[in-house]
């Protein structure tokens, strides 16, 4: 499963997919807040699905203009694309058992038992791929992958695009130009 996750790296999806996903995992929150269940996930056992939700959140946390990634809905987006798109699913599993074992070797403990600045070493370690030592390739094709996967998960969510300050496309009944102010920032005039 280890030498897997740096073909993590190479999975990519369309707007389409992710947004699909987030609708479904939105969907999925909404029942669960409705029937005051709690989620159950098709692919993460409850292991993982504690490592994800926490990691996501180290990822994304809360903060002044939105809540953290499991607020807006991140681990029940990965959830979905795991059950989706079944040739991610043996980097994301061997990506979060390298997560245990690195903690495991280091601390003695699994990541989600691990201090806050154990954590956070672990992570360092593996979130810079430039200043990477040998030996944490798959830690780091892993991050890679799970950090992209997490932004996509909140920003195609409602809170994401709400903490974008996305508006949308707008009308603009008659264009102008390019305003005068932006032109002059740019330094070109209008010929």
């Amino acid at each position: 499963m280890l030498t897997a996750a740096p073909a993590a790296v190479a999975f990519t999806w369309t707007d389409a997919e992710a947004q699909e996903a987030h609708t479904h995992a939105q969907a999925a929150q909404a029942t669960a807040q409705k029937t005051g269940t709690l989620f159950k996930p098709k692919f993460f056992n409850a292991h993982e699905w504690a490592t994800i939700g926490m990691l996501a959140n180290i990822i994304i946390p809360k903060d002044e203009r939105s809540g953290n990634a499991t607020d807006a809905g991140v681990p029940e987006f990965m959830d979905f694309m795991m059950v989706d798109q079944p040739g991610r699913q043996t980097a994301m599993r061997g990506g979060l058992a390298w997560l245990d074992r690195e903690c495991t070797s280091r601390y003695d403990k699994m990541f989600v038992n691990c201090t806050d600045d154990e954590r956070t070493k672990v992570l360092d370690d593996i979130s810079w791929p430039s200043k990477t030592t040998p030996g944490m390739s798959h830690g780091v094709a892993f991050f890679n992958m799970f950090r992209d996967l997490t932004a996509s998960g909140f920003w195609t969510s409602k809170m994401g695009i709400k903490d974008l300050q996305y508006i949308g496309n707008t009308v603009v009944p008659e264009w102008k130009g390019c305003p005068d102010e932006v032109l002059k920032k740019l330094g070109v005039q209008r010929g």
